[in-house]
């Protein structure tokens, strides 16, 4: 007979490691539900959802009129994918990545690209923005066909820029308006500077997704409901920017320049009606020209200095007069060459010949750089004292600092504009200051500053928004700057340069107009060899056009740069499109734009005959 195969004592050793194991089962899972439910739910909640923040409609931009649209925003698809689903099958992200090449036609680099963020095993990837509706067409039924999985077309909001401008691959304004990337952040110009009202702020939402990845909007819930951008009016007239655009092109051809710019301003309110740089780009193709030049990005009217050369022997002249070291009548004599510092060091005039005993208003019309060194020389009894008078004139005008002009990147130049105070000039610093080498500035800022002296010595805030929503903006000036009275002469002295001279008269003058103003041609330094560059040249003139005698409507400002002269001799550069021959076409084509001087009164004719 077989005995008992039973025991108490193994019954209670099973018993205990059951209890034990009950136990430990049971504490695992209040540890697990009880002290972590949160955070599991947080991971589920994670897994299954996604969050979402869609850009506010961005304000768009229009022209002064309030009628030509210069920046809008249309809806393009983007394409998603959950990149976490598909890491779950290699095989179906294989096929899809290899789908998605073929309908996006991308190159070697983008397949890489493509392929390497399909297995980053993130829920929520961006795959590509800004898909034309063919191609967006095509990947719809490729999910319908399932040859692509756990992927989504979402809109979005893409910038567009419907005007053509003045010359071919180029949108209107484009160097002034600047352009938003995808991250619908504004990039120059306008679009940076105003990148907050123009932006608004996200919506932000989080949705649940389904079995593809795809968010379900029944189950999105608002964060942020987010705010929509406003609108800008520009004091741009489009009409004449597409038109000085187009002057700026044929410049730049004849010439064979780098780059031509302009800038047309109200000398009365600072209002800029037109500015432009050729080469322009095309901003809805922003990503080429950042692959290719992005410099050309950069407004040149506002952001790069250089020396202005002669124009900037008004800036002398507001001195001298203002101090009573001369009058437009008095009388300087004209030499060739100015030994100065004890002989070390000289100046000449551009044909190295002089003169002899001219009017001072006759130095400037004919541009002779000794007259303007005499004088600048002659401010004071000593070199630093006048040195002090003219860099005083500099900064009043705005020389060596912002304008304060509103857009994105205006450079101050303020490396370039020396004080004197801190490091002291020698006679040929001033000499040079007089006549405008060894300085530099923006062409904003001697149109800014050429305002001053023509509108009665008022200064004023260049600007080029006009309004923001339907709220008028009001820009204040800066108060006088310039005597009334020196105002009134500078003027006269503009008019003599135009009038006097017949190289000037002959391409300058507008009929039916009064036309004033002054020219520069200045020497290019090249900082990397160390010497002037041969045969290349800044050109630049900066004037004024008016209706009426004494009240100027308009200032131009223009500049051509490394302009090279067909016709090259002592004194004579000459361009097949001069720079004063560029102010005429430009000042006719505002001032015979339609309704643009309408909506203001200006101040009451200034005398011009006082001496």
């Amino acid at each position: 007979m077989l005995g008992r195969t039973d025991s108490r004592r193994r019954l209670l050793v099973l018993l205990t490691i059951f209890v034990i194991g009950s136990l430990a089962l049971i504490a695992r899972t209040a540890y697990w539900q009880v002290l972590n439910g949160d955070f599991l739910l947080a991971r589920a909640a994670a897994q299954t959802t996604v969050r979402i923040e869609v850009a506010g409609r961005r304000g768009d931009i229009y022209d002064r009129t309030g009628t030509v649209l210069l920046a809008t925003t249309i809806d393009r698809d983007r394409l998603v994918a959950a990149a976490d689903q598909l890491a779950r099958d290699p095989g179906t992200r294989t096929r899809t990545g290899d789908e998605l090449v073929r309908i996006l036609k991308l190159d070697e680099a983008d397949a890489k690209t493509l392929r390497v963020r399909l297995a980053s095993e993130r829920p929520y990837i961006v795959i590509a923005r800004g898909i034309e509706p063919s191609v967006a067409e095509r990947i719809r039924q490729a999910m319908r066909d399932k040859r692509i999985q756990y992927v989504a077309l979402e809109a979005e909001p893409e910038r567009v820029y419907p005007q053509a401008g003045g010359g071919p691959d180029s949108t209107l304004a484009a160097h002034l308006l600047g352009f938003v990337n995808r991250e619908n952040v504004g990039q120059y110009g306008v679009e940076q500077a105003y990148q907050d009202t123009l932006a608004g702020s996200p919506r932000v939402m989080v949705a649940q997704r389904d079995v593809n990845g795809r968010p379900m909007p029944e189950t999105s819930v608002v964060e942020q409901p987010g705010t929509i951008g406003e609108d800008i009016r520009l004091t741009i007239d489009a009409r004449l920017q597409l038109a000085l655009e187009q002057e700026l092109l044929a410049a730049w051809i004849a010439d064979d320049a780098k780059s031509v710019s302009a800038v047309v301003i109200d000398p009365y309110t600072g209002e800029v009606y037109a500015e432009a740089t050729y080469p322009s780009y095309d901003a809805n193709d922003y990503r080429t020209i950042a692959k290719e030049s992005p410099s050309r990005f950069i407004d040149p009217v506002v952001s790069n200095v250089y020396e202005p050369g002669s124009v900037f022997k008004m800036m002398t002249a507001v001195t001298a007069l203002e101090s009573g070291t001369v009058t437009r009548t008095t009388k300087i004599k004209d030499v060739g060459t100015l030994r100065l510092d004890g002989g070390e060091s000289k100046i000449d005039n551009a044909d190295h010949k002089g003169m002899g005993w001219i009017t001072f208003e006759d130095g400037i019309a004919y541009s002779r750089n000794v007259v303007a060194a005499k004088v600048a020389l002659g401010l004071a009894d000593t070199t630093a004292k006048a040195s002090a008078l003219l860099y005083d004139t500099w900064r009043t005008l705005g020389f060596g600092q912002k304008t304060g002009i509103d857009v994105a990147g205006e450079a101050s130049g303020a490396q370039y504009v020396r004080d004197p105070n801190a490091q002291p000039w020698g006679q040929i610093d001033l000499a040079n200051g007089a006549f405008g080498q060894g300085v530099a500035v923006t062409p904003i800022q001697l149109a800014t500053a050429y305002s001053a002296l023509v509108n009665g010595g008022i200064g004023v805030q260049p600007h080029v928004v006009s309004g923001v929503g339907p709220r008028d903006l009001t820009v204040p000036q800066r108060g006088r700057v310039v005597p009334k009275k020196i105002s009134r002469t500078l003027l006269r002295m503009m008019d003599h340069v135009v009038q006097e001279v017949d190289f000037y008269r002959d391409r300058t003058l507008v009929p039916g107009y009064h036309v004033g103003g002054k020219t520069g041609t200045a020497q290019i330094w090249d900082a990397k060899k160390k010497a002037w560059k041969h045969n290349l040249f800044n050109y630049s003139f900066v004037g004024y056009i008016s209706r009426e005698a004494g009240t100027p409507d308009l200032v131009v400002a223009v500049r051509i740069e490394e302009g090279r002269p067909r016709l090259a001799r002592l004194g004579h550069l000459e361009m097949p499109v001069m720079s004063f021959e560029l102010f005429r076409r430009i000042a006719t084509d505002a001032i015979t734009t339609p309704d643009l001087l309408q909506h203001r009164t200006v101040a009451e004719p200034m005398p011009v005959t006082d001496r």
